[in-house]
């Protein structure tokens, strides 16, 4: 194994020029994320110098086995922390050989909205905290709990420590430094309500870069726990009964909600939201409503209120916020396994490009 070791951890620059490119691209689920690595004859830091690529689109539910191939277009460029060097992570969408976007290339759209010149001009920021659960490999029970038992209830779990209370925490700090390396705007993690369940937060990220960055966030999270041996969930609701679920809050600001008069313009955009809330929540993952009950920390999924330091409402302002007269709001509803190119997007588009 030793051998093995050396041989994984290989410093290319010492012998060569070429470099190693993992191509990452999201599958016919809309959640899992799928890879493949090709060798370049040299660094590259731009993702327009990039060639594009293919894969077989029948293997992933994206394309009939008579007409499979799939291109990719690549998109945004990170560090690779698991080959390290010059070696890159290549986040891409995906295009028929006609070039059109295909069904599930959600970013195509996210980029009309966020390339929209009122858009643009409002400097849209977002910060997304994604819960996870950790998942013991063979049983799909969370990590930490006895084997088709229970732990005791929720309350020492949240951003505790000890053994006894704090599980899978070699994985979370693996994932923090990792992404900080890739060049990720990782902003910080903790352990969530309901023990083997984790947090990371991505952000302040500006437009359409806090998408990309979530996904490949994500990406590295997934080989983490590969090499680990643990399963990784983004079920909003893993564990039925009195657990906390697992959501995908969204901060979000502009720049006229970040200035002066800024407490007007967030109840203004509070406002658009609540009209389309029925989209916005048919929109923000599968299985929500396992989760947003009106319980541990959720509005009911049919109901639209917002709040003041309120846990329980669909949007909820911070009191600096309110303090201050400026700053940004949270959308509390998305779930853990929502497409963060059609979140953040429809949320630009709601607040700014929806008539009063």
């Amino acid at each position: 194994m030793s051998l093995l070791t050396d041989l994984i951890n290989l410093n290319l620059s010492d012998c060569t020029e070429k470099i190693i490119a993992e191509y990452i691209w999201i599958g016919g689920s809309g959640i899992d994320i799928r890879s493949k690595a090709r060798t370049l004859p040299g660094p590259v830091s731009d993702p327009s110098k990039l060639p594009k690529w293919n894969y077989d689109g029948s293997s992933t539910g994206q394309a009939p086995g008579k007409d499979s191939e799939v291109i990719l277009h690549p998109q945004a460029i990170f560090k690779d922390p698991f080959r390290r060097g010059n070696n890159i992570l290549v986040m891409c969408d995906c295009y028929t050989p006609a070039g059109e976007p295909i069904p599930t290339n959600k970013r195509y759209n996210a980029a009309k909205i966020f390339s929209h010149p009122d858009v643009v001009a409002q400097e849209t920021w977002y910060g997304i905290e994604q819960e996870y659960t950790l998942l013991q490999k063979d049983v799909k029970w969370p990590l930490g709990w006895p084997v088709g038992g229970f732990p005791g209830p929720q309350g020492p779990y949240y951003c505790s420590a000890g053994a006894d209370k704090a599980f899978g925490r070699d994985i979370v700090d693996a994932h923090y430094k990792a992404c900080l390396y890739s060049g990720i705007d990782i902003s910080g993690i903790n352990g969530e309500v309901m023990p083997g369940q984790w947090e990371f937060q991505v952000g302040p990220s500006v437009g359409i870069s806090a998408a990309d960055q979530m996904w490949i966030a994500r990406y590295i999270l997934e080989r983490i726990t590969e090499i680990a041996g643990v399963v990784l969930s983004f079920d909003p609701k893993p564990i039925q009964g009195d657990w906390n679920g697992a959501g995908a809050h969204t901060n979000y600001s502009t720049k006229a909600m970040r200035s002066d008069g800024g407490y007007e313009v967030i109840k203004k955009a509070i406002g658009k939201l609540g009209r389309r809330h029925k989209e916005h929540i048919a929109a923000y993952g599968e299985g929500n409503e396992r989760r947003l009950t009106g319980r541990h920390e959720t509005a009911d999924i049919n109901t639209f209120i917002w709040g003041v330091a309120n846990r329980g409402a669909s949007i909820r302002v911070g009191r600096d916020t309110e303090k201050n007269g400026k700053g940004y709001f949270e959308d509390r509803r998305p779930a853990s396994n929502m497409d963060p190119y059609v979140v953040t997007s429809m949320i630009a588009e709601t607040t700014i490009l929806l008539e009063e």
